[in-house]
Formats: structure tokens, C-alpha cells, sequence
């Protein structure tokens, strides 16, 4: 016999019809080519053989008088016609997947209690399923397990227990003796055993009551530090990535019913790690912010998201390493999720520091908390205060500290076969509680991240919903991980420019200065065409105008000529070097001839023809094409 720790027994204590408290998990399998008969045949058989290894399946509880304190633990013989039964599923199940019609059932089935009389657990087989892929026939199974009996690490080592890494089934252990169906202590021999457990206990707390008191006190101290570092005021302010703050009001943060609403997502395992190593983060940092996201987009479709960010109640293991007992050993925590930033980089940062924050908080604190404490009366005050707390519907008139409970158990990262079927899936089931409707529980399992969210019917009804969205918040990660990893690249590539990109640099200046050099010829060459062209058509112009009028003026001269009127004369014209020798001797007095007046044609011809020097004198001397002068030397060309 060995008595329940206090926090075991606390789950039996809370248990009401609203209140289940067992958990488990949905599996689907793969039966072997070539399998016959009833796989639930098959898995009595399996479970037979196994339970040498696995003591949690085969004790029940042994309750003491008056339910004065906690109950104990005594050895039982289970019926495995009573605990592993067959459930058949509806012909719909037989198209597709069938996924629908197994939530379906898990949620008809998780709010029925475990008979206290029997060892608290039990396995439901659903048979019609459509073959696999492959064609392989497929079955699935529902596993219940009492809270009181397991955490989620002990469930874990149970199920090591009873499942094999092989199609083929280790060999069994001994058989071991038969166990007696009674058990019976006398009424003295209970009482001394209950008031020496309780003596114990007290005795127990009062030595670690100096060390526990200043390990509180370094731990407040330091969440308050932390806080007030990011300018909130403790349980008062929403703002921030610290965890000392209350929860929203939420539709799940309401009491809970009989009636439950399951549904199961599945994520790639070794991607969610990849993203999460690109985002720096651990994958439990990785989990929470899948959750915040879908949250968040969940609650915002039905116009019921809060302002301030919503609180996620997250357990933590208590156990030591290589821990396996078949028990409870582990706490709650809170972490905000920050489901009011709208930026899914920001919320990112945020969830990686809220979950730091909570990890430096909890990690002093793992050493003190209890899992076991004086239980004496306990039972009738905490039965009396949950069936009070769920009837006047506390939950809903007084604020609470959280609004969903996040849990992410590591499975094993291989297959698994149960009685030579593979196993495919491993979603959690867990428990809701008034005031928290609404448990994810994330389970890895070979190379997949299996999620279990189970909800109040009423609180939740579309909780499948809710799964679809952790498919879209992956979405979401991908492409922020991807934006992310672009703007590393581009700020690495800025800061430290490497070989390829310096030789890039330097390739586009030499081109850049290349292609420069050649377009400023070109149109210099172009320029200069164009400027002799026009200065060419110009002087061409000018020069026939000037002939067409010297030659007007020498007719029109002959009028006064001694030839007598009429007697046509021809002026032949003179080189300008004679010209301008007889204008010079006309200025210095020699007898040259009289002075001509020069016609008006001619003076416009000169003006024209002085325009067309300077218009030929505005081509830059290097550009234009050297051409002959009438001198004999080339235009350009400096005298010597």
C-alpha cells in the first residue's frame, strides 16, 4: 500500500461530472500486411504480457475512513474485457480519413468518469476506419488514465512500457504471481499509518521552511525587478512581456459542462525546428507563439478579442532526470502570449521573452514547490469548495490568471508499435477546469508535432476551427522566418560587404566609367556634325546671296558707264586680297580709281557672312573636321 501524494489525491478531490480529470491520448495505427481477426484481441493479449512492466495499470485506490485523508494505492487484478473495449465507429468513417468521426467520438466519450473501483484507466478500440494509403488496414485507440496516476511524463514511461520500437514485440518478462482481488487492513492499523504519514509531512516542512521562505523571497523579488525593468506594475498592467498580470475575460474563461468538443492538428516536426532555429528561438517558444497566433486570429473572426493579451497557464516538470515513477511532479506557470500585437515579428519577441522571463522566474523555485503536504481533512474541504465553486459559477464572477493552459510534452522522436501496429498519431487529451475551458496539450512523436485541443462544448463548440488556424499560423511563421532571413542577408551584406561583392562594386564602376567616356564622344562627335552641318548650309546660303547681289550691282552700274546707255559692261569680281588692297590704297590716297559706294545687297551679303564666321568659330577647334582654307592651310591648326 502507498499513500497518494497530496497532489495526486487533489485530482480526485477536484473530479466532479463537469470536472473529469483523466487524460490520455487519440491513436491512430497501421496494422501489419497479412493481419487477421480483431485488433482489440490482439491488444488484451499485448497488454497482458506487458503488465509486469506497467504497475500503474494494474492498482486501484484504497480509500481510508470517514475519507480522512488521502486514499492509497493497493495491488489489483484488472479485467481486460472491462478496461480495453471496442467501439465501432458510423459507415461515414469508412471515406476519407476518418478523422472527423474519431473527434467525434473522443469528445462523446472523454466525459465519462473512470469507476473508482477498478484501476483508473481504460482503452477504447474504434474498428471501420478506411484503409491507409497503401492500402494497409487502419485502426485507432482512445486511452484514459487517471490524473491522480500520471503526469504527462509518467505517461510517457508507461507508454515505453507497453509500446515496442518494432513491428516485432520484445520478449515479455516473467509471469508474475497472482495478485489477491481483496485487500483488507484493520481500522487501527489505518489510523496509525494515516497520523504517522500527516506527523511526517509537518515535520518535513517545518525543516525546509527557513530555505523555502528565502528562496520566495529571492524569486518575488526578482519577477517584481524584472517587471518594474519594463516599466508595468505587477497583476495591474497588460502591457509587456512580463507574467504577473491577470487574465482577460474570454469566452473560454467560463464554468465548464458535461459535455466536451475535441479536435487534433498535426505539424511537421522537423520544419517547426528549422523555423524555430531562423527565429532563435527554443520549440517551446515556437509552440506558444503557434498558439498565441491562432488565437488571436480565432477570437478576432468572432469579434471577441480582448484588449490585453491572454494569459496561458503552462505546467512544468518537477521531475528529475531519469525520473519514471507513476506519479504527479510537476507545477503551473503563467506566460503572456501577447495576442493583442498585431505584428507577428513583435508578438514573436514578445512570447521569447515572456517565456524567458517565466523560466528565470520558475527555475529557483522547481527545488521548493511541493508535490506532497499534510492531507488530513483535506478531502472533505476541497470536495465541499469545487462542487460550491462550479454551482454558484464562480468562475464567472471573479477575475482570473489565465485563459487557456498550453502544454507541450516531448515524445519519443522514433516510431512506435503497439501489438505489431505501427503507430501514426499521438494526440493528447487532457483535462478543463471552470474558469479555463480551453487545453492544448502538444505532444512530438516520431517526425510529426501532434496537437490535442479539448474544450467545453458550449464555451468551444468550433474548436476545430481553432485547429485549422495552428495550420495558418505555420503559414505565418514561414513567411515572417523568410522575411527575417532576407533582411539578415541584406544588413550582413551592408555591413560586411565579402569578395564577391567588393569585385561586383569595382566590375560596375569600371563599366559605369567606360560606358560614360564613350557616350560623352559619341555626342561630342555628334554635336560637332551637326554644328558644321548648319554652319556649312549657312555660309552656303550666305555666300549665293552675296553673289546674286554683286552681280545685280555691276549690271546696274553700266547705266552711267561712257559706253552710252545700255552698253552692257561685266564686273568680274576681285580675290578679297585685291579687294582689300584697293580699299586700302583708296584710304591712303592713291590714285586707284574713285571710291565705290557699295550696294545695299552687298552690305547685307557682308552682315550675313560675318554671322556665319561666328557661328563656325563656336566649334571647338578639337571636334570639328579639319578642312582645307583657301590659304592652304588647315582650319584649326596653329600657325607657326
Amino acid at each position: 500500500m502507498k499513500q497518494l501524494s497530496g497532489l495526486d489525491a487533489t485530482f480526485l478531490y477536484l473530479e466532479t461530472p463537469q470536472m473529469p480529470m483523466h487524460v490520455g491520448a487519440l491513436h491512430v495505427f497501421e496494422l501489419p500486411a497479412g493481419f487477421k481477426g480483431r485488433f482489440v484481441t490482439a491488444l488484451r493479449k499485448h497488454i497482458a504480457a506487458r503488465l509486469p512492466e506497467a504497475p500503474v495499470l494494474r492498482r486501484r485506490l484504497w480509500w481510508m475512513p470517514l475519507n480522512m485523508a488521502n486514499p492509497a494505492w493497493v495491488d489489483a487484478e484488472p479485467d481486460l474485457r472491462q478496461h480495453i473495449v471496442e467501439v465501432p465507429l458510423p459507415p461515414s468513417a469508412r471515406h476519407g480519413d476518418g478523422m472527423a468521426e474519431l473527434q467525434a467520438a473522443v469528445s462523446r466519450l472523454h466525459p465519462v468518469l473512470l469507476e473508482r473501483t477498478r484501476p483508473l484507466w481504460k482503452f477504447h478500440v474504434f474498428e471501420g476506419l478506411a484503409p491507409g494509403a497503401g492500402g494497409q488496414r487502419r485502426v485507432a485507440m482512445y486511452s484514459q488514465l487517471h490524473h491522480a496516476a500520471v503526469d504527462g511524463q509518467a505517461a510517457v514511461a508507461l507508454a515505453n512500457a507497453i509500446l515496442d520500437p518494432s513491428p516485432q514485440p520484445r520478449a515479455a518478462q516473467a509471469p508474475r504471481a497472482a495478485l489477491p482481488r481483496t485487500f483488507e487492513l484493520g481500522m487501527s492499523e489505518m489510523l496509525r499509518g494515516v497520523l504517522g504519514a500527516q506527523a511526517q509531512k509537518v515535520a518535513q516542512i517545518i525543516r525546509e521552511l527557513p530555505g523555502t521562505v528565502g528562496t520566495l523571497g529571492g524569486a518575488a523579488g526578482q519577477a517584481i525587478g524584472q517587471s518594474i525593468g519594463r516599466g508595468r506594475v505587477p497583476l495591474l498592467s497588460g502591457k509587456g512581456a512580463g507574467n504577473l498580470t491577470l487574465a482577460p475575460r474570454t469566452p473560454f474563461n467560463a464554468s465548464v459542462t458535461e459535455a466536451r468538443a475535441f479536435a487534433a492538428a498535426t505539424l511537421p516536426l522537423p520544419e517547426v525546428k528549422a523555423l524555430g532555429r531562423a527565429a532563435e528561438a527554443t520549440i517551446n517558444d515556437i509552440v506558444l507563439w503557434l498558439v498565441a497566433t491562432a488565437l488571436r486570429r480565432y477570437l478576432a473572426k468572432r469579434h471577441a478579442l480582448p484588449r490585453a493579451s491572454l494569459v496561458a497557464a503552462v505546467p512544468i516538470s518537477l521531475r528529475a532526470k531519469g525520473d519514471t515513477t507513476a506519479d504527479n511532479q510537476a507545477s503551473m506557470s503563467l506566460v503572456n502570449l501577447g495576442t493583442n500585437i498585431a505584428d507577428p515579428r513583435r508578438r514573436l519577441a514578445h512570447v521569447k521573452a515572456a517565456s524567458a522571463s517565466m523560466k528565470s522566474t520558475m527555475g529557483p523555485l522547481k527545488g521548493i514547490l511541493p508535490t506532497d503536504f499534510p492531507s488530513l481533512g483535506v478531502p472533505w474541504l476541497l470536495e465541499a469548495a469545487t462542487a460550491l465553486y462550479g454551482k454558484v459559477k464562480v468562475a464567472e464572477r471573479i477575475p482570473q490568471v489565465a485563459n487557456v493552459v498550453v502544454s507541450n510534452v516531448p515524445g519519443p522522436p522514433v516510431p512506435l508499435y503497439l501489438a505489431g501496429a505501427r503507430m501514426l498519431t499521438n494526440y493528447p487529451t487532457s483535462i478543463v477546469v471552470h474558469g479555463v475551458a480551453l487545453n492544448i496539450t502538444v505532444q512530438s512523436y516520431d517526425q510529426s508535432l501532434d496537437f490535442g485541443l479539448m474544450a467545453d462544448a458550449k464555451a468551444a463548440p468550433d474548436v476545430a476551427a481553432l485547429a485549422a488556424a495552428l495550420g495558418v499560423a505555420l503559414d505565418d511563421l514561414r513567411v515572417l522566418v523568410g522575411s527575417h532571413d532576407a533582411d539578415l542577408a541584406a544588413a550582413a551584406a551592408a555591413a560586411t560587404p565579402g569578395l564577391v561583392d567588393r569585385t561586383t562594386r569595382r566590375v560596375r564602376a569600371v563599366v559605369d566609367e567606360t560606358i560614360g567616356r564613350a557616350a560623352r564622344q559619341v555626342a561630342s562627335q555628334f554635336t560637332a556634325q551637326v554644328a558644321s552641318g548648319v554652319a556649312a548650309q549657312m555660309a552656303a546660303g550666305v555666300a549665293a546671296r552675296a553673289r546674286r547681289g554683286v552681280l545685280g550691282g555691276a549690271v546696274g552700274a553700266t547705266d552711267g558707264a561712257p559706253g552710252g546707255p545700255g552698253t552692257p559692261r561685266i564686273a568680274i569680281e576681285a580675290p578679297p586680297e585685291a579687294e582689300a588692297g584697293s580699299r586700302a590704297g583708296a584710304r591712303s590716297g592713291s590714285t586707284g580709281g574713285p571710291k565705290a559706294t557699295p550696294t545695299p545687297a552687298t552690305k547685307r551679303a557682308r552682315k550675313a557672312a560675318g554671322k556665319a564666321a561666328k557661328v563656325s568659330a563656336r566649334v571647338t577647334p578639337a571636334t570639328r573636321s579639319p578642312r582645307a582654307s583657301s590659304r592652304g592651310r588647315t582650319i584649326g591648326t596653329p600657325r607657326k
